[in-house]
């Protein structure tokens, strides 16, 4: 593939059984521009190995005066010349397409597992590490597959070498054939102490990645408490720990290149005392010293490679060790079935907690632990957190989410996370979203109760003419309260008009004036669309058609909030945060007023 037909139809299905597996899966799937590549290395290396021999046999004919050879030696020179450039620049050509290629197959591939997890995936891998995969790791990854085909020419051109010496002049050429492998394997024992240490400096610096993420993301909370120093301080502390990690690994890979220097020093040196004493001897002629000497003098070019791989494999197995981590993440682990079809109007059904959202009403969901009430959310999109043993999925109109296909899956329910994000651009461009058409986007917006927000956006709007609409909102929505994004984001998920809506704690941002007019609001537009809000308001709960209480992850009652709040303790524990000495209390009153009734019977 050149980088012109990118992206791919069809990155593939990777093997993230480890990251050794992921890089040679990366590498076959790239075997054609592989080839390639070795091809023309091959031209490079051996037009350049070539170079003694042309200039041996210049050298011997202007010993032995003969300028028909010098003749020879000279065109011979100039076509190793031409392949040495030709080879050069394709090789290159081909190595970074082949770099590339494979860094952008392994963001498609980190693309889809986003697309397909969602807001799941920073659940489970943490955002500093998503992206540090995405970024850096990626461009090592394509590294070592570039590097790949570069070693390998280089390898073939090192034996063919060896066994041209051989035949060329046996004394000196057995000398070299020696040599040579020794100091291709000569760093290999101290390749897994500077791995370890590459991967000791990977780990850091993907840590204080994290650190910085996090401190960004929290900046206004950390201004708000006086905390900028404290992180600060905490970063720069990871930040030194990387330098030193970096230093340490410096070292060795520092140690490795002098190896590849000093060594092949040491062979030339042997090469030429031993050449000469062979020269002076009569035993071997000038010119064949020289091509000798030349050819050992240049192995260095070819042997620099065996040091780059080296270097590439142990930098580039920890990033691909972690982009497999990402990509073995799952949205479901049930097995998937043939696609089926669903129809429209369907109850949703949880079999594992025995939720049920019947067709068409607002449905409250209490629970008391807000994790728990997140993960229920996931679940009930169809992409849990965690796997459960008996591997049950949600059903809607009794067919699994987990047999539908995911484009499907998706447009059937739509889960808006508790804390979600708006994406950088002008109002208009957030709002622009796959929706069925039936739902306006201002009956979105007013429904979440969106007016103050639309007029703050069009009194900054004083370049598009006041239009809220084309006011650009800043990444993560920065620019705006923590209300105006969590209303925002309601109003996005209202405008999809999805077949189920599954709300976390939709309106935890917003006063109870707001709280009630956005609950009447969905309510009111979503009046023939199920809906399914987890939440512990009152003001929410009062409004939904009824109301469910999941205490120790199984659902125990169901009624209205009024019914609930007068007949259930657990349920009204939650909702009126009451203490379990005040439940204790007003439970023995509950069963003195039942005594008194008894008597008065």
């Amino acid at each position: 593939m050149q980088i012109r037909d990118l992206p791919y139809a069809d990155p593939g299905v990777p093997d993230v059984r480890s990251g050794t597996r992921f890089l040679l899966w990366l590498g076959r799937r790239q075997l054609g521009g592989q080839v390639k590549s070795l091809l023309w290395g091959l031209l490079h290396h051996l037009g350049i190995a070539g170079l003694p021999l042309g200039v041996g046999l210049a050298v011997q004919a202007v010993v032995d005066r003969d300028g028909g050879r010098l003749a020879l030696a000279g065109v011979l020179l100039v076509a190793l010349g031409s392949a040495i450039a030709a080879g050069d620049v394709m090789l290159h050509r081909t190595a970074v397409t082949n770099w590339i290629t494979a860094a952008a197959r392994v963001q498609q591939l980190l693309s889809r597992k986003t697309a397909e997890l969602g807001s799941v995936l920073t659940r489970r891998v943490a955002a500093g590490e998503v992206v540090a995969v995405s970024t850096g790791d990626v461009e090592r990854i394509g590294w070592f597959v570039e590097a790949l085909s570069r070693f390998a020419a280089a390898a073939v051109t090192l034996v063919i070498i060896c066994v041209g010496l051989v035949v060329y002049q046996p004394a000196l050429g057995v000398v070299v054939a020696v040599g040579i492998p020794v100091l291709a394997l000569a760093v290999l024992p101290l390749l897994p102490r500077a791995t370890r240490r590459a991967d000791v400096q990977r780990e850091k610096a993907g840590k204080a990645t994290e650190l910085a993420s996090d401190t960004v993301a929290g900046l206004r909370v950390l201004r708000g408490i006086g905390g900028e120093e404290l992180f600060l301080g905490r970063y720069r502390a990871a930040s030194q720990e990387v330098r030193a990690a970096a230093v340490h690994s410096a070292r060795m890979w520092a140690l490795i290149a002098a190896i590849q220097v000093v060594l092949p020093g040491l062979l030339l040196i042997a090469v030429v005392a031993y050449g000469t004493k062979l020269a002076l001897d009569g035993r071997i002629e000038v010119g064949e010293l020289v091509t000798v000497y030349s050819a050992v003098a240049l192995t260095h070019h070819a042997l620099r490679n065996f040091e780059e791989i080296a270097q590439a494999f142990s930098f580039s197995r920890p990033s691909a060790k972690r982009a497999a981590r990402v990509l073995s993440l799952t949205r479901t682990t049930s097995t998937v079935a043939t696609p089926r079809e669903v129809e429209a109007g369907g109850d949703l059904y949880d079999p594992l907690t025995g939720l049920r959202a019947p067709a068409g009403l607002f449905t409250a969901v209490v629970c008391g632990d807000p994790d728990v009430a997140g993960r229920l959310a996931d679940r009930l999109g169809g992409h849990p957190t965690e796997p459960d043993a008996d591997h049950t999925s949600v059903l809607f109109g009794g067919v699994p989410l987990d047999e539908l296909p995911l484009e499907d899956a998706r447009t059937v329910v739509l889960v808006q996370d508790k804390e979600p994000v708006l994406l950088s651009g002008t109002l208009r461009e957030l709002l622009d979203v796959p929706t069925s058409g039936k739902v306006r986007a201002e009956h979105a917006l007013a429904a979440a109760q969106c007016d103050d927000v639309l007029d703050a956006l069009a009194q900054a709007s004083v370049a598009t003419g006041g239009d809220p609409m084309l006011t650009r909102i800043t990444e993560r929505g920065r620019s705006l309260s923590g209300g105006q994004r969590q209303r925002l984001a309601l109003a996005r998920s209202l405008a999809t008009d999805p077949e189920v809506l599954v709300l976390d704690e939709p309106t935890s941002a917003v006063d109870a004036h707001t709280e009630a007019a956005v609950a009447s609001g969905i309510a009111e537009l979503r009046r023939t669309r199920t809906t399914v809000v987890l939440a512990s308001s009152p003001l929410l709960l009062d409004r939904a058609d009824r109301v469910v209480l999941v205490h120790e992850g199984q659902a125990v009652a169901v009624g209205s909030h009024r019914a609930l709040l007068a007949t259930e303790p657990r349920y009204r524990a939650v909702v009126s945060r009451e203490t379990d000495e005040e439940l204790a209390t007003s439970g023995g009153r509950a069963v003195e007023l039942d005594a008194l009734e008894g008597e008065s019977a």
